[in-house]
């Protein structure tokens, strides 16, 4: 397998290199990769808690909200697109607004268009929580990127979404 060398090795390496002597028989090149991913979402998952706890979120939270905000103006969508928005199930989705709420988040309210339906809105409150949650992400998020040029970082973003593709 042809690694590339880099000054450091990390626990990856070492975890490959001792399955490497104990199956050469095996191609490792896989594990190179999505280990180092699996890992880099576990601490991404951390850094991202963070950056919404600044804001009073927690990661579900920020998912409706920014759904809702990413709508735009009137920043509403009807609980089967926050469905589809955020990955989660419509009795899951349910639960969720119910507690975005009780907290004054959100809002529900009677879609104009069909008289049965709902539409979910975001507060100012819930506006002013997510723009905060989204600049603390974007912050913390950088900071992790400062080894990569610009252009390594749109070539790392390209090659992940190549990835990505096998998994839809």
């Amino acid at each position: 397998m042809e690694r590339t060398t880099v000054a450091t090795n990390d626990e990856v390496d070492l975890i490959i290199d001792a399955w490497a002597r104990e199956r050469p028989d095996i191609d490792f090149a896989p594990l190179d990769v999505f280990s180092r991913l699996r890992r880099l979402s576990r601490r991404l998952d951390r850094i991202r808690s963070e950056a919404f706890a600044h804001a009073g979120l927690e990661i579900w939270e920020f998912d409706v909200l920014s759904a809702l905000r990413r709508a735009g103006d009137p920043f509403q969508l009807s609980p089967k697109h926050l469905v589809t928005a955020t990955m989660v199930t419509s009795g899951t989705m349910t639960n969720r607004l119910d507690r975005l709420v009780e907290r004054g988040l959100v809002e529900r309210r009677g879609d104009p268009s069909d008289g049965r339906g709902v539409l979910v809105r975001v507060t100012e409150d819930g506006i002013a929580r997510v723009d905060a949650a989204m600049l603390s992400l974007v912050d913390a998020e950088s900071a992790r990127l400062h080894s990569l040029s610009p252009a390594q970082q749109a070539q790392l973003a390209d090659l992940l979404r190549l990835v990505g593709d096998e998994f839809s």
